[in-house]
């Protein structure tokens, strides 16, 4: 996996349009919709590291690892070359030249996830992969997931934190599902929060200088439109 380099991009707006956007949050609470709206409104690029992290588990299932075992997912961790679209409008991922849009999305994928993305050689590949594409957005980038306020990128102009109670947040991915039982969506989610904030490595976890939006009572519309908001109100407050 090439991971570009080492450092985080830059803090300063070079132009009045540059800025990095960080947005964090657990699962159902409207990062992707949130994420890639925002984008688009403001002329920025869009990536969606979560679905890095699914890349990778699909590739390790595809491949034959045993993604219980740490050992062998850090040991075949820099064989995947992963590649990530950041157009808003048309996000893409391929895995080693194949489309994985639709094959990382499957419950497989979704079950297993957490335990490959806890194992630290592969938080750190993938961290370093997304900090290269950050760093190379000419205009800016609107990077979403669960550590890159705290961890990925630190030093972005913005940090968001999308929040939403667990029913909430069962009832829109079931939604998304189609015929998927909300409690069982419900317990799933609260599993998957539980794996993610323990984790030794990055975990999940509200950045100390970000932004909390609870999106339990607002629309997709209003939480974009807050979001471009602060974003808006950032870069006029760097003129």
């Amino acid at each position: 996996m090439s991971a570009g380099g080492s450092r985080s991009p830059r803090k300063a707006f070079p132009t009045v349009e540059t800025v990095i956007v960080a947005i964090d949050g657990p699962s159902g609470t409207g990062k992707s919709s949130t994420s890639k709206a925002v984008a688009a409104k403001l002329g920025l690029s869009y990536l969606d590291t979560g679905a890095q992290y699914r890349a990778i588990t699909w590739w390790m299932i595809s491949n034959g690892v045993d993604v219980n075992d740490a050992d062998a997912v850090a040991n075949a961790a820099a064989k995947p070359v992963i590649v990530s679209g950041t157009d808003p409008a048309r996000p893409t991922i391929t895995v080693d030249g194949l489309d994985a849009a639709g094959p990382i999305r499957t419950e497989e994928v979704t079950s297993k996830v957490s335990a490959v993305s806890a194992v630290p050689e592969v938080r750190a590949l993938i961290t370093e992969l997304q900090r290269s594409i950050a760093k190379g957005a000419e205009q800016g980038i609107v990077v979403e997931g669960r550590d890159i306020g705290t961890t990925v990128l630190p030093d972005a102009d913005l940090k968001i934190f999308l929040t939403a109670s667990p029913e909430a947040r069962a009832a829109r991915r079931s939604g998304e599902l189609k015929g998927v039982d909300v409690h069982a969506t419900r317990q799933a989610l609260i599993k998957r929060d539980a794996a993610d904030s323990s984790r030794k490595t990055s975990p999940l976890a509200k950045a100390g200088d970000a932004v909390e939006v609870d999106t339990t009572d607002l629309t997709l519309d209003q939480v974009i439109e807050c979001v471009v908001t602060l974003v808006e109100e950032k870069r006029a407050a760097a003129l």
